[in-house]
């Protein structure tokens, strides 16, 4: 039976996966960071596991009583909304510990197993990493990295056998929106100079539940993509995942720019 290690299930798009992947025979190890979490992933029948993927030592501990590990989805991971200014050099680096340090930590811990199980490394990116938005930079820039760390770790661990392969969502109906809504109103006050455009922020951290497409038919896509002999290189799954970077590549930047920030209420002075 293949086995497979998917961080950040707690809800959404890892646990759909969870689901996924259970249900084509996998042996399921499901992570996510709070106690009550892991219960219910484990009263679901899934191996579950108590992981904050930012702690090497509980990574280390948990990697040296692995054997051979077939596939690992680094999946865990948020969005930061709000002004890149606002949100500071603080809010980027905790964006980047989970969403980026996070896919390098897991992997090194579990190279190991991969190698001996010539396996594959499955890491969630975004679209947003190649369509960037305003009031979602820190997010969109984490994004970005993904994309450039899955690139470059395809070539080095290739002559070990361990393939890569990056999934790049569009929108997917999950708690993503709520949450990062949640994040926005935290950095949402009356001293910043951005408070005349908070709803745009807003709006922003709402655009990805924009017609989503549901989690369970993204995490089947992603599965039968797994399961190629030869998987791909990228996969775009879910609503827009094709017509967002397609926008990205063809429309002149200057004439981006503009539609977004028209969209977002960027295109007037303060």
């Amino acid at each position: 039976m293949p086995n497979v290690l998917i961080t950040g299930c707690s809800s959404g798009i890892g646990r759909a996966l969870a689901e996924a992947f259970k249900s084509a025979g996998f042996d399921v190890w499901a992570s996510a960071r709070q106690p009550e979490d892991v219960a219910r992933l484990s009263a679901a029948g899934f191996n579950a596991v108590q992981l904050d993927v930012n702690d090497s030592a509980a990574l280390q501990h948990l990697a040296e009583q692995w054997g051979e590990l077939d596939v690992l989805v680094n999946n865990a991971g948020y969005g930061a909304m709000g002004p890149l200014l606002d949100g500071g050099t603080e809010a980027l680096q905790c964006q980047f510990e989970t969403n980026v340090f996070s896919i390098v930590g897991v992997t090194q811990a579990f190279f190991p197993a991969l190698r001996r199980g010539k396996g594959l490394v499955v890491n969630i990116g975004s679209v947003s990493g190649v369509l960037v938005t305003p009031f979602a930079g820190a997010y969109c820039a984490s994004k970005a990295a993904v994309h450039a760390l899955s690139d470059a770790l395809r070539m080095e661990l290739a002559p070990f056998g361990v393939r890569v392969m990056e999934v790049q969502p569009g929108a997917i109906d999950t708690r993503f929106a709520k949450n990062a809504g949640a994040q926005a109103e935290l950095l949402i006050n009356e001293q910043s100079p951005w408070w005349p455009l908070r709803e745009g922020i807003r709006a922003r951290s709402r655009a990805s539940q924009d017609n989503p497409t549901p989690a369970s038919r993204f995490a089947s896509q992603v599965l039968n993509a797994v399961q190629q002999p030869t998987p791909p290189r990228l996969l775009r799954a879910g609503n827009g995942s094709r017509a967002l970077p397609l926008m990205a590549a063809l429309l002149p930047k200057g004439l981006l720019e503009n539609v977004l920030k028209r969209r977002f209420g960027l295109n007037r002075s303060l």
